[in-house]
C-alpha cells in the first residue's frame, strides 16, 4: 500500500464487537474472509482467484513477491477497492453489498498502521493519537487525555507527547502511528510494512510491541511485509501470495517447515527455484 492510499486516521474504530471471539469451523464467519477474488487493472491480472480466511484473534503476515497483490489486497479489505469478481466478507458482511455509509461505518472498525506513520505534520504526537477520539466520540478533554497518555505510555511516546513528527525518528512515528491505530479498540489492526525504514534493532523492538499488543488487546492483526525474520517472530500464522493467488497459509512453524518448493525458496531467500525475476 502506498502514499497514495486515501484511508485517513479518521477511520480508527469506535469500539470492539463480541462477534470477532476466535471461532472454528469452516461454516464459522471469520473477521476477514477473500473469496475467489480478482482483479486487474487493465490488461494487469493482479489477483487471480484469492482465497483466505484469516484466523481471528491472531497475528497473520502475509508475504509474497513485489507486485504480487499483497497491497491490493489490503485495500480490497478496508472496502477501497471493489473485485471484479469474488466476495470480500468482513465481520460476515460481503461490504459490496453495503451502501457506501455502512462502508464508511465498517471502517471505523479498523485501525491502520501506513509505512511511514502518516501522521499529521501540523500536529505535535499528543494531538495526532487524539485526533480520532475527538472526531468520533463525546469524551471530555480530560478523557480524551488520560486515553491518549494510556496509549503513548504503552509505546514508550509518554515523554515526547508534546514533540512534532519532524522532530520525533521514524521508529517513534510508527510507535506513534500504532498509539493512533489502537486509540479506539480496533477489531481488526492492518500494517503496511510496518519495518520499512527501520534499522534491525528498531525493527525488532516494534514486532515486540506489536505481540504485546496484540496480547493486552486482542483482535484480528494483518501484516504485509517482506522481512521474514518480522514475521517469523511476530506472526501466528503465514499466507503466501503467488500470481495473485494464495499459495499457503498455516501455522508459522509449518510455513518454515514445508516443501513447498515456492514457499521455500521465497522464505530462504534463494535464487534458485520457481520464483524468478519475472
Amino acid at each position: 500500500m502506498n502514499a497514495a492510499l486515501d484511508l485517513s486516521p479518521t477511520t480508527a474504530p469506535l469500539h470492539r464487537s463480541d462477534q470477532n471471539a476466535p471461532t472454528t469451523g469452516a461454516s464459522t464467519n471469520h473477521t476477514m474472509q477473500v473469496r475467489d477474488v480478482h482483479k486487474a487493472f487493465g490488461d494487469f491480472k493482479v489477483l487471480q482467484g484469492l482465497t483466505i480466511d484469516f484466523k481471528d484473534n491472531a497475528i497473520t503476515t502475509v508475504l509474497g513477491p513485489s507486485g504480487t497483490g499483497k497491497s491490493v489486497l489490503l485495500k480490497h479489505l478496508v472496502g477501497l477497492l471493489a473485485p471484479d469478481q469474488g466476495e470480500v466478507r468482513v465481520f460476515g458482511q460481503d461490504i459490496w453489498k453495503l451502501s457506501e455509509h455502512e462502508r464508511y461505518e465498517m471502517r471505523k472498525r479498523f485501525g491502520v498502521l501506513f509505512q511511514d506513520g502518516a501522521l499529521f505534520g501540523s500536529m505535535n504526537v499528543y494531538d495526532n493519537v487524539a485526533f480520532p477520539l475527538r472526531k468520533h466520540t463525546d469524551l471530555s478533554e480530560a478523557e480524551i487525555g488520560h486515553t491518549v497518555m494510556t496509549r503513548l505510555s504503552e509505546v514508550g511516546l509518554e515523554r515526547s507527547a508534546h514533540k512534532f513528527p519532524s522532530e520525533v525518528s521514524g521508529g517513534m512515528r510508527k510507535r506513534a502511528g500504532f498509539a493512533r491505530g489502537l486509540i479506539l479498540n480496533p477489531d481488526i489492526v492492518l500494517f503496511d510494512e510496518p519495518d520499512s525504514g527501520l534499522d534491525p534493532v528498531r525493527t525488532s523492538l516494534l514486532c515486540d510491541l506489536i505481540k504485546k499488543m496484540h496480547d493486552e488487546h486482542g483482535g484480528t492483526y494483518l501484516l504485509v511485509t517482506h522481512n521474514i525474520q518480522a514475521a517469523r517472530s511476530t506472526s501466528d500464522y503465514v499466507g503466501m501470495v503467488w500470481q495473485g493467488k494464495l499459495v499457503h497459509y498455516g501455522a508459522t512453524e509449518d510455513a518454515f517447515a514445508t516443501e513447498d518448493p515456492f514457499v521455500r525458496q521465497f522464505l530462504a531467500g534463494d535464487s534458485a527455484g520457481p520464483l524468478g525475476m519475472d
